[in-house]
C-alpha cells in the first residue's frame, strides 16, 4: 500500500482523486453501486503504483503516503485494505 485515504474524506467523497489516478485504484467510483453507501473512498493497496497523483487532487487533504499517515488516522490504513477484501 502506497497511499491511504483518511478521515477528511468522510462526508466529502470528492472524486478528483479518482479522475487523476492512472491505474483506477480508488473506489468506489461514482458509477459503482457502493458509492452512495460508502462514507469514504479507498485506495487499493495492491493496485496503487505510488505515483502520488491523487495527493494534490484531494481538496480536503485526506490522502497520505503510508509512512506519513498521522497517528490519529492510522486506523484508516486497515480500513482502506479491508474495503477490497469483501
Amino acid at each position: 500500500m502506497a497511499y491511504v485515504i483518511t478521515e477528511p474524506c468522510i462526508g466529502t467523497k470528492d472524486t478528483a482523486c479518482v479522475d487523476v489516478c492512472p491505474v483506477d485504484c480508488i473506489h468506489p467510483r461514482k458509477d459503482e453501486p457502493e458509492f452512495e453507501a460508502s462514507a469514504i473512498l479507498n485506495i487499493h493497496p495492491d493496485e496503487c503504483i505510488d505515483c502520488g497523483a491523487c495527493v494534490p487532487a484531494c481538496p480536503v487533504e485526506a490522502i497520505y503516503a503510508l509512512d506519513e499517515v498521522p497517528d490519529k488516522w492510522q486506523g484508516y490504513i486497515g480500513q482502506n485494505a479491508a474495503y477490497f477484501k469483501k
